[in-house]
């Protein structure tokens, strides 16, 4: 799941093969996360597939929030979700071997962690998703002053770094 106006994602599960009844359950994990209840959404922009049932809609509709669906043929509808997914499987499923679904689920919480956390977003004056803009440096001066620190994550794949001051 994307937050449009932050570009936050958020993961609620994986499967090779979803169903109905999965994607019922991710809704059901999506409206009741701990995370939810400081920001709660108004819409739920979803595609045309048949494997989102009257059921999913209903279990978004009893926590008032409204299912919007993508028009017919319409592949630049979804862009910033096909982005997300992009930028996964070049940063990071390109980069990983993944075991089982176990391990996908890990590497992809961690990841989701990294996205949100630090990895900057251009579409969005370079802020991350959970922290709001840092103040620019004026003073050319400071720019040397800088101890910025390497913090290596999932075995070298992911890659933070960090102003230590």
């Amino acid at each position: 799941m994307i937050e449009h106006s932050r570009r936050r994602i958020r993961i609620l599960g994986a499967t090779a093969h979803p169903t109905t009844s999965w994607v019922t359950q991710a809704a059901k994990n999506l409206v009741m996360g701990p995370e939810d209840v400081a920001c709660r959404a108004r819409f739920m922009i979803r595609d045309r597939d048949g494997k989102f049932p009257g059921l999913f809609d209903a279990v978004l509709k009893d926590t008032r929030i409204e299912v919007v669906l993508t028009g017919i043929q319409m592949p630049r509808t979804n862009l910033i979700t096909g982005r997300w997914v992009q930028t996964c499987r070049h940063e990071l499923l390109d980069r990983a071997l993944i075991w089982n679904q176990r391990h996908l689920l890990h590497v992809l919480r961690e990841f989701e962690q990294f996205y949100n956390s630090h990895r900057p977003h251009q579409g969005i004056s370079n802020a991350r998703p959970l922290h709001p803009l840092p103040t620019p440096i004026d003073d050319p001066g400071k720019l040397n002053d800088l101890d910025i620190r390497r913090h290596d994550r999932l075995g070298d794949i992911l890659h933070e770094h960090k102003h230590t001051a």
